[in-house]
């Protein structure tokens, strides 16, 4: 493993064990040649997903990506890194399961949706004016009502 400080290509593994849902191994490593210190995470990859577009271009699968658009729906919410970390997991094996190595945007698009709607009410509000493309303040209105009238896993409807 290549340090992210120096470049060096020698590191140690100081530290290793599984992550709190168990879908990867985390490892502190130390440069052998600047002291730093830094983690690395090992996960199970079952196949390498292709993401189709709405253009139409394909591009690869970007697990971080993922994460970076669930970490601005989540910014300053109540919500630990471990569920965020658990959420994606669970989103990233559903989409390995289901046996093709092609997934449209729009499917994981609506897998996040479920997620964060279940986690938090607001990210789910925020993630969906991206998604959905909201232009207005009716925009935001509309869907609010329209998620209102759906129950949500393990809650009650009014």
């Amino acid at each position: 493993m290549r340090c992210p400080f120096c470049q060096n290509e020698d590191t140690q593994v100081k530290d290793s064990r599984p992550t709190e849902d168990g879908a990867a191994i985390r490892r502190r490593r130390q440069c052998d040649k600047c002291g730093s210190r830094f983690t690395t995470f090992e996960r199970v990859q079952l196949r390498d997903l292709v993401v189709l577009k709405r253009s139409g271009r394909r591009v690869p699968f970007d697990r971080d990506k993922l994460a970076r658009s669930l970490s601005i729906a989540l910014r300053k919410r109540p919500i630990e890194q471990d569920q965020i970390e658990q959420m994606i997991s669970g989103i990233v094996r559903k989409l390995e399961s289901q046996g093709e190595s092609e997934v449209n945007s729009e499917t994981i698009g609506e897998m996040v949706m479920e997620a964060l709607a279940v986690l938090d009410p607001v990210a789910y509000v925020r993630y969906a004016s991206v998604y959905r493309d909201f232009r207005e303040a009716s925009d935001f209105a509309d869907f609010i009502e329209e998620a209102g009238k759906t129950p949500k896993a393990g809650g009650k409807k009014d």
